[in-house]
């Protein structure tokens, strides 16, 4: 793969823009907080990652009554990416931008809004805009539209796997000349009762804390926003002088067996998958961003793998997600956002929890200064899904074209 990383939108409850955000992950803030979207006073769950001005946003008020929360926020996460790589695409060629976003629950909150007035008032009283604004692909579908963008827009679905299935879908866009510009990553938000709901029936969220890699772990706490990334080929960089954070070097998927069978967990698959397209060895690899699932089962099955892959050498593991929440299709665009960070930085963020020692990881719990040319980013999504993304550090300057 050959695309470069020009901007970067991110927003969660650590912070909006990328200066705030890899601030907050840096000092190792928890900025998880008691849930006050809606009165959970029937309900078990206590804590998540809310964004703090979930509704402060520069979308035109048109837009405001046909999109969820989770729309708004990946608008409003493009802006700031295109803001970020200073891009005008108007400047783009008519079909050289596209779009490929990863989503998991859609507009749920719209979605349970609407059918509440179904309930109370009947059918006269429901947005005619229901009927797109609960659609997985509505983020897709609404960026496109808002940015005149005409190329190739996607939606990927893979729950929390999606935000780095959604930059290889991109990248290969790039690879392929379908496009030269690409709006990518994930976002999700669910944090309504019928949303809290579905996630809390999964057995897999917990009720007090999120802390990955340790023996106390019961789940993981749900949060929610994401990470919109502008990729280009280094074609299209190069002619706006444009300064990459990083490119996308390797990726890789598998599907993991049905529950209960004895075949292994295919995670490493995906992982030496991402390795080989990328052309680095193991040992090449200067820091990786877990999935880190705070799930006894899930975090034994990542250690393994990492060990497996890495062998004796104890590589550099961190989970900043542990301080603001899991964020399904939005986790590993955020990831792969604060790795980009990471290598510009030459820091590591830390886990904000102190993770017990493991004999085949170095696990990241203070930030750390370090040389960082190649980053590796592990995501999983519910149902089996795993996927792996190499990241490579730019040169000091792109040479312009000749």
């Amino acid at each position: 793969m050959t695309a470069v990383i020009t901007g970067i939108g991110v927003w969660t409850s650590s912070g909006k823009g990328h200066k705030e955000f890899w601030e907050t992950v840096c000092a190792g803030t928890v900025t998880l907080s008691e849930l006050t979207r809606f009165d959970r006073s029937y309900y078990p769950f206590t804590r998540a990652g809310q964004l703090r001005d979930h509704e402060a946003t520069d979308i035109p008020p048109r837009l405001l009554a046909q999109t969820d929360v989770w729309t708004r926020q990946g608008l409003e996460e493009g802006a700031l990416a295109l803001a970020d790589a200073g891009l005008d695409l108007e400047t783009v060629a008519e079909y050289g931008a596209g779009v490929s976003l990863a989503s998991s629950a859609g507009g749920v909150e719209f979605g349970q809004r609407e059918i509440n007035a179904l309930w109370a008032a009947g059918p006269h009283h429901v947005s005619a805009y229901q009927s797109i604004a609960w659609f997985y692909a509505a983020t897709t579908g609404q960026t496109s539209i808002h940015h005149r963008i005409r190329g190739q827009c996607d939606a990927v679905v893979a729950e929390g796997a999606g935000g780095l299935d959604a930059l290889a879908v991109a990248g290969q866009a790039l690879d392929d000349g379908t496009s030269s510009i690409m709006l990518c990553g994930g976002t999700d938000s669910a944090l309504s009762p019928y949303g809290m709901v579905c996630q809390w029936s999964s057995g897999l969220l917990s009720g007090r804390a999120y802390l990955p890699f340790q023996d106390e772990a019961d789940g993981w706490v749900p949060g929610e926003g994401g990470a919109v990334l502008v990729a280009e080929t280094l074609d299209a960089a190069r002619l706006r002088s444009a300064e990459p954070y990083g490119s996308i070097a390797g990726y890789g998927a598998s599907i993991d067996p049905s529950p209960g069978s004895e075949r292994p967990s295919s995670l490493r698959v995906a992982i030496r998958q991402a390795l080989a397209q990328a052309r680095v060895r193991p040992d090449e690899i200067d820091v990786v961003f877990a999935d880190a699932a705070a799930v006894a089962g899930w975090d034994s099955t990542e250690s393994e793998a990492l060990a497996t892959v890495f062998g004796p050498r104890k590589v550099p593991v961190t989970a900043p997600k542990s301080g603001y929440g899991r964020l399904y299709s939005g986790g590993g665009a955020v990831d792969v956002a604060t790795a980009l960070l990471a290598m510009r930085h030459g820091v590591i963020p830390p886990a904000p929890h102190r993770p017990p020692a493991h004999p085949a990881l170095d696990l990241v719990n203070e930030a750390r200064e370090a040389r960082l040319s190649t980053a590796l980013v592990v995501a999983r999504g519910y149902g089996g899904f795993n996927s792996a993304l190499v990241l490579k550090a730019p040169n000091a300057t792109l040479a312009p074209t000749e």
